[in-house]
């Protein structure tokens, strides 16, 4: 199974991090790689959420509607979105490095039978946005510290 995957240690404890990742109206202010369309509506273990992303920063958004599979709290949040031929689950997972250190781990990983087309032309500017949102997110976390 292809999977894209990023890691990066922000200097914040895993229930700063954790806030900033889930609460989506705050994105605007940090994440260039993944849009809200519907920010007040907050991430619901067993609901679809609308969201968008943009891989490279001059690109049109691509609007999609992933399921939230898992919503484990300072822990992991999971989602899985399909299409005919296509799944793809994005898992964004915390790890306490010590009291004041976090590891943060975003991994995507697809299958279908359109993944190979879809890896072709989107894998390096996917892996890009992975690694973009991941740095944004360890600037404004750090930011505010």
């Amino acid at each position: 199974m292809p999977s894209l995957y990023t890691e990066i240690e922000i200097n914040a404890p895993k229930s700063v991090v954790w806030q900033t990742l889930i609460h989506k109206e705050k994105w605007l202010y940090w994440n260039t790689f993944l849009y809200d369309r519907n920010p007040q509506k907050p991430f619901v273990q067993g609901r679809s959420v609308h969201l968008s992303l943009r891989r490279v920063r001059e690109e049109n958004e691509t609007e999609f509607e992933p399921r939230i599979t898992l919503l484990q709290p300072e822990t992991c949040l999971r989602w899985v979105y399909t299409a005919p031929g296509f799944r793809s689950e994005s898992i964004f997972e915390l790890q306490q490095v010590d009291r004041q250190r976090t590891k943060y781990i975003h991994q995507e990983n697809l299958s279908g039978a359109v993944t190979r087309v879809f890896l072709l032309f989107l894998r390096q500017d996917e892996q890009q946005g992975l690694r973009r949102m991941a740095r944004e997110l360890k600037q404004y976390v750090e930011g505010f510290r």
